[in-house]
This record gives structure tokens, C-alpha cells and sequence, in this order.
């Protein structure tokens, strides 16, 4: 990949959890963990959004470190809220959007952006170092899911037929990581039946740029019948400015990225993490810095390999 991302140019990194945000009217306080390289300003922000795995405690903030690091390192600050659908949590609730409040979800990414003061409070190193122009989105599986609401997807809320708009304009790019694709008659019986939010999701007005990305062996027979493609809806079926990371090989969790070592990884590839790692920091540092060039030169690098760990398309 290209020099910017190499390791000798990692910066160390400090790491603050828990940091507690109340929030009216929400079951429990929010609590996010906040990210940094020791040195730099105006350093861009990530907003990460957990999934839903097996690993009961790599399912929230202390989750994806894979990624966070190497965010982190290369001059990102990654704030990771621990929603409402952590397994942590454990939450007895009733609510409508239970099991996987993906509605509150998206609310906590909209309540951090409110707070940003707040966290730089509790992490008194970040004070005035932040780009808050400069603000991303990422998710994996669940994640990718709230992800893409934040970026301009809708759904029709299954209690009341309503169509859900949850575009937050402060948030200018994401990546979208094994994310969900379509409903309608693509999702399982299983998933029509028990979350059915799931039936009326459409990426016709997800209009912020976005790399998507996808592994080819990626079934998720428990939630689709289309099979791998399923995942790459959000860049089929989204307008463009929009880019897809298709992995070869991989599955849900793309080698490995929800921690450096969690049983819910099925297809475990440290090269193919690092093509990840690599691959989302040139995005967003190029999407949100233009003229920066190292996209074009990671996808260039990636194209150039031997036997290359997967493609990109563009759009």
C-alpha cells in the first residue's frame, strides 16, 4: 500500500473507555470509547457501529480493535458507542425496535455528534484537536446497517408503515463493512418473521460517499437467500459516489475484524484484515481530504499484486 499507511508512520495511540454520555429518555447511560493518536489536530472522526456476534464481549466498545488501532495509529479519532443491542448490556425490554433497537442505533451516532464537548471533557488530551467538519461512519453486519441509515437509507417501519428517515448531514462519508443488503423477498422467512425492519430497507437515497465492503463467500444463510451478493446491495443499489471492496474468500467477518481473537471469526486471515485496515484509511482519508491520493494508490497497489485479496469497483 501506499507510504501514508505503512506502519513505520503509525503514531501511538491512546485509548479512554468508559466515557459516559446521559441521554434523556434512553434505558441506560450511552458509554463510548474514544480513540486517538497522541499527537496531531484537526484529526478526523469515525463514528463505529458494533454488530451483533457471538463474542459477548467483543460486541461493543471493547470490540474491533483490529481496526480501531490502525485507525487510530494513522490519525483518526474512533468513537465506539456500546448500543442498546450489546450483549453486554443484557437489557430486558419491550420496546418495538427490541432485539436490535435499530433505531436507537442511529440515535447514539446522532447523540455523540451532539456531545462532542462533552467527550473532549472527559478526554482533556483531545481538547481542540478534532475536525468536527470531518466526520465518518462505520459499521459491520448490524453496524453496517445503522451505518448506512446515517448516510441517507431508508426503511418503513413495520408497526406503523412509516418510512424512517435518519440522514445525519453532519456525517460526510462511511464504510459499510459486510453490511445488510435488501429486503422484501431477498431476507429469510426467519428474518421477515422476527425482524421485519428488515422488509422495507431501500438505498435508492443513500446518497454520501461510501465503500462498501464484501466477501464473495459471505452466505449469511440466516439472514438472505441471495447469497454474497446480498452484501453488496449497498453499492448496487445506492447512487453514486460509491466503492466496492469485494474480498475474495472472505466471510462475515472479512478475516477477522471484530477482534484479534474472537470465535465468531469463521475465516481467519491476517492479510486479509490488513487489506481492510489498509484499504478503509486510504478511502476515508482521501474522501475526506480531496486530492489526497492514497485511494487511487491502495487500489492501484491492490490491483498490482500477484495474487490480489480482492477488487475494487467504482461508481
Amino acid at each position: 500500500m501506499n507510504d501514508s499507511t505503512h506502519a513505520a508512520d503509525a503514531a501511538p495511540v491512546l485509548s479512554v473507555r468508559p466515557v459516559v454520555l446521559p441521554v434523556p429518555g434512553r434505558p441506560v447511560d450511552l458509554e463510548v470509547r474514544v480513540s486517538a493518536p497522541v499527537t496531531g489536530t484537526g484529526l478526523p472522526v469515525i463514528l463505529l457501529s458494533h454488530g451483533q456476534g457471538h463474542s459477548h464481549h467483543l460486541s461493543s466498545l471493547d470490540g474491533y480493535a483490529p481496526l480501531v488501532d490502525h485507525w487510530a495509529a494513522h490519525g483518526f479519532v474512533v468513537i465506539q458507542p456500546t448500543h442498546l443491542s450489546s450483549t453486554t448490556l443484557r437489557l430486558d425490554t419491550d420496546e418495538p425496535d427490541a432485539p436490535l433497537h435499530w433505531r436507537s442505533r442511529v440515535l447514539d451516532m446522532s447523540a455523540v455528534l451532539d456531545r462532542f464537548d462533552e467527550i473532549e471533557d472527559a478526554v482533556p488530551q483531545l481538547r481542540g484537536r478534532l475536525d468536527r467538519e470531518k466526520v465518518a461512519v462505520a459499521g459491520h453486519s448490524m453496524g453496517g446497517h445503522t451505518a448506512s441509515m446515517l448516510l441517507g437509507s431508508r426503511l418503513t417501519d413495520p408497526t406503523d408503515g412509516s418510512v424512517v428517515d435518519l440522514t445525519e448531514p453532519r456525517i460526510k462519508a462511511g464504510v459499510l463493512l459486510a453490511a445488510p443488503g435488501r429486503g422484501g423477498d431477498a431476507v429469510t422467512e426467519f428474518v421477515a418473521e422476527n425482524y421485519p425492519f428488515f422488509l422495507g430497507i431501500d438505498f435508492a437515497e443513500m446518497a454520501a460517499p461510501a465503500l462498501v465492503v464484501a466477501g464473495d463467500a459471505d452466505a449469511s444463510e440466516h439472514l438472505t437467500v441471495r447469497g454474497p451478493q446480498w452484501h453488496a446491495d449497498p453499492y448496487f443499489l445506492a447512487p453514486g459516489p460509491k466503492s466496492l471492496l469485494t474480498l475474495f474468500g472472505a466471510g462475515h467477518g472479512l478475516g477477522g475484524v471484530s477482534g484479534y481473537d474472537v470465535a465468531e471469526t469463521t475465516d481467519e486471515n491476517p492479510e486479509r484484515v490488513e487489506a481492510v485496515r489498509r484499504l478503509t484509511t486510504a478511502y476515508l482519508r482521501s474522501t475526506l481530504h480531496p486530492g489526497d491520493p492514497s485511494w487511487q494508490e491502495a487500489c492501484a497497489d491492490l490491483a498490482a499484486t500477484p495474487t490480489p485479496l480482492g477488487r475494487v469497483d467504482s461508481k
